[in-house]
């Protein structure tokens, strides 16, 4: 068995910060609510049976038994009357009886359902990222999405406990206690941190795994937990990235648990994972050379985007209104980064009662990234799938991109007809950027069925900005 030397894998002092419920928090603090205390959940689409929930608080989890991901018809109340239904109860095969229809009730009329605001939560991100500033510099702080960040304090941690007799272990739970206190007293939320003398893996892990259950919120992994605490992880999706179908990949090769996975043959985990089975062992060994300040740029690979509709679409025409509005989008954002596509692509997916398998299909294409040659695409793909449903969710996406470094014209082409597309493309681009993307709109945007002017209000594909074209 290959024993690794911890004493040469590198050292650095990271904190791994989440915020409690983040959505949710902000907005029990805009009401004057305490976050811990009270019943909210924040919903799109929030006035009918196919709302999307997006975040809820502590209690609302503890009380409705509900994760952040879900919809209103999944929850054992009526979200416009806040009566019990039994047909919502039915989906989850609870147990009613008059108790516990009355204990919901009590609840159900106490609950807030609030929409999304995505713009006020990027404000007060921006302000949780200056707290961050007042312990490392910018390059030393990785965010990880809205509501986590990585922070390197190893350079500036003896600036703030100078005392040499303190080890770095209490150094860095005094700092990062510090940093709670200034997120809840400046913003009003909680947060919890994974710490790590190490690395930004036992950070993240000692978050996941055991901060979030302690009452300080706290918890610290290094080298020398790995085996009580990193091999203690019995179930495999509970390790930072194992997801389902990972885990079920190792379970076929006997694989259950970490520890397992930590004492396994690297060399055959190759054999079956590829490179990304050495790293699964590296990681279930606690080794993680990453660093905080030189974050993982991932080649991009494509662009899409993708949206869940707010009702059943069953019309052809408006499906295909939306697949030409999310196509053009997709289109701008291709040509803002000066690449051709090679591959278009689509997903369809259809209502929760409906039968139809959902539609991923995609189609290879002479390169381009003009809007209206790949709407040509995305509606030909579309016709030639699409056998009837009622549609809910839609996707676009172009791949293989390539750098516009010179146009291939062929005998059918008209080089100056394609300028003047060109020329006009840009020109509508700019005015977009100057003056909003619905400066310049098509007809269709006024017609059933479209999405373009509610989406262009929305940030994130939520309450808030369109510009998922930038």
């Amino acid at each position: 068995m290959t024993i690794i030397d911890y004493s040469r894998e590198p050292r650095s002092d990271i904190a791994f910060v989440d915020m409690k419920s983040f959505y949710a928090s902000v907005e029990c603090v805009q009401r004057g609510l305490h976050p811990l205390n009270t019943s909210l959940c924040v919903m799109s689409n929030f006035d009918n049976h196919n709302g999307l929930i997006l975040a809820s608080s502590p209690i609302f989890k503890e009380v409705f038994g509900r994760s952040n991901v879900g919809r209103a018809r999944d929850l054992p109340f009526d979200i416009n009357t806040r009566k019990f239904s039994f047909e919502n109860a039915s989906r989850q095969n609870i147990n009613v009886t008059k108790k516990y229809i009355e204990f919901v009730e009590q609840w159900a009329e106490k609950t807030f359902i609030v929409p999304p605001r995505m713009s006020l939560y990027i404000q007060e991100n921006i302000k949780i990222q200056k707290i961050f500033q007042n312990f490392a510099s910018p390059s030393e702080i990785c965010p990880y999405s809205i509501d986590e960040a990585f922070i390197d304090l190893t350079t500036s941690i003896n600036y703030f406990v100078g005392d040499s007799t303190i080890s770095r272990k209490d150094k860095l739970d005094i700092v990062c206690s510090r940093i709670q206190n200034d997120i809840w007293r400046e913003i009003g939320i909680y947060s919890a941190i994974g710490m790590s003398n190490a690395n930004p893996l036992l950070a993240k892990l000692a978050l996941d795994n055991e901060a979030k259950k302690t009452k300080s919120m706290r918890a610290n992994w290094s080298y020398e937990d790995i085996e009580t605490k990193v091999w203690g992880i019995d179930n495999l999706v509970d390790f930072w990235g194992i997801g389902s179908r990972t885990a079920k990949r190792l379970n076929k090769i006997g694989i259950y648990s970490i520890k397992e996975l930590a004492n396994f043959n690297p060399e055959y985990l190759k054999k079956e994972f590829g490179v990304m089975g050495v790293q699964l062992w590296f990681h279930a060994n606690g080794v993680d050379e990453s660093k905080v300040t030189v974050p993982y740029k991932p080649q991009s690979k494509g662009l899409g985007n993708s949206q869940v509709l707010p009702r059943n679409y069953t019309k052809q025409s408006e499906i295909e209104i939306v697949l030409k509005e999310i196509a053009e989008q997709v289109a701008i954002r291709l040509r803002r980064i000066d690449k051709d596509a090679c591959v278009v692509s689509i997903y369809i997916g259809f209502s929760h009662n409906d039968d139809h398998k959902s539609i991923n299909a995609s189609k290879k294409i002479k390169p381009t990234h003009h809007t209206e040659d790949l709407i040509k695409h995305v509606i030909d793909l579309f016709r030639c799938k699409f056998n009837g449903g009622s549609v809910r969710r839609i996707g676009v996406r172009y791949e293989q991109l390539q750098k516009r470094e010179y146009q291939v014209f062929s005998l059918f082409d008209d080089p100056i007809e394609m300028q003047k597309k060109e020329n006009l493309e840009n020109a509508i681009d700019g005015i977009r950027d100057k003056f909003g993307y619905l400066a310049i709109q098509k007809g269709t945007s006024l017609m059933e069925g479209s999405r373009v002017r509610q989406r262009s209000k929305l940030i994130g594909g939520h309450c808030g900005g369109m510009d998922g074209t930038k």
